[in-house]
């Protein structure tokens, strides 16, 4: 048996082979399984290094940030919200240039023609006014200032989710209460207010989850429920759909069990669908049955 004298280093001969290279030696070990590791393969730890499957395998039990509805807690900028905006814009701009005839008429909602043209029910929220520019600017202004905190707190999905099925709610509502033989069932109606009271309904969950006071809510939403009331050529039918929709989708979101969100979520939601689709056929098969 040979021995290295007293105080000698170890050659490179001796030296076991990295993990993940055998063919570079290595004295340095991997702080958790204490594999050998190269230093392209070293990671800095806490305390000393480890390798890259350990570093991997640490990151898997690793609980990741939620937020109060156990989604994943989004960074950086309201992409969605400035997405909806973007698209109202950009419709706006289109509703300019090519007028009623070429752009409006083709995407507006009225209950005459959803039946057919059931697009209609969505893309209507993406319309404004052509001759009232405070019309878009008073509803991207209550997007921004609610979308942009709501998306944080529900994440991307269900923000698009509830944002879209409350515009849908709107036009619904909308067809529920219009008179086949009256004026409404051939008006056409357009705006993002259904979206947004949607919002509305779902951050009234939210605050109530979070204890933050409910009286400016409230406030808020009255008036802007009255003025559909009281102010002509604004349809309170969709907002009182979009805030029911959005109400209902928001508790489903907020109040879920935490061990189901993501499931109770995505039931609520198809079944928000599938029960806004279903009243629909009901209306339009009571008007004109020959029609289904």
């Amino acid at each position: 048996m040979s021995e290295n004298a007293y105080g000698s280093v170890p050659s490179a001969a001796q030296a076991p082979a990295c993990k993940n290279h055998p063919n570079v030696p290595t004295f340095v070990r991997c702080q958790r399984c204490g594999e050998p590791v190269c230093p392209q393969c070293m990671r800095t730890a806490v305390v000393g290094v480890q390798c890259p499957q350990c570093v991997n395998e640490g990151a898997k039990n690793v609980r990741q940030p939620t937020t109060i509805t156990g989604a994943k807690r989004v960074t950086g900028r309201p992409y969605v919200t400035y997405t909806m905006i973007a698209l109202c814009v950009v419709a706006f701009v289109a509703q300019q240039a090519l007028g009623w005839s070429d752009f409006t008429s083709k995407y507006v909602f009225a209950p005459v023609v959803g039946a057919e043209e059931p697009w209609r029910f969505i893309t209507s929220a993406f319309l404004h006014s052509q001759g009232a520019i405070y019309h878009i600017l008073f509803n991207m202004a209550a997007l921004w200032a609610v979308g942009s905190q709501l998306e944080y707190v529900l994440g991307r999905w269900r923000f698009i989710t509830l944002y879209l099925l409350s515009a849908v709610g709107g036009s619904v509502a909308v067809l529920l209460l219009a008179d086949p033989m009256g004026d409404a069932w051939v008006t056409g109606v357009l705006g993002a207010s259904g979206a947004i009271f949607g919002l509305f309904g779902a951050l009234l969950s939210v605050t109530r989850k979070t204890g933050q006071s409910m009286q400016s809510i409230y406030v808020l939403i009255g008036i802007n429920l009255a003025i559909g009331f009281f102010v002509p050529n604004i349809s309170w039918q969709g907002h009182l759909g979009g805030l029911v929709v959005g109400a209902i989708l928001g508790a489903i979101y907020i109040h879920s069990p935490r061990e189901k969100r993501t499931l109770y979520s995505i039931g609520g939601s198809v079944l928000v669908a599938v029960a806004l689709v279903a009243l629909a056929v009901v209306k339009y098969s009571q008007v004109n049955p020959l029609l289904w």
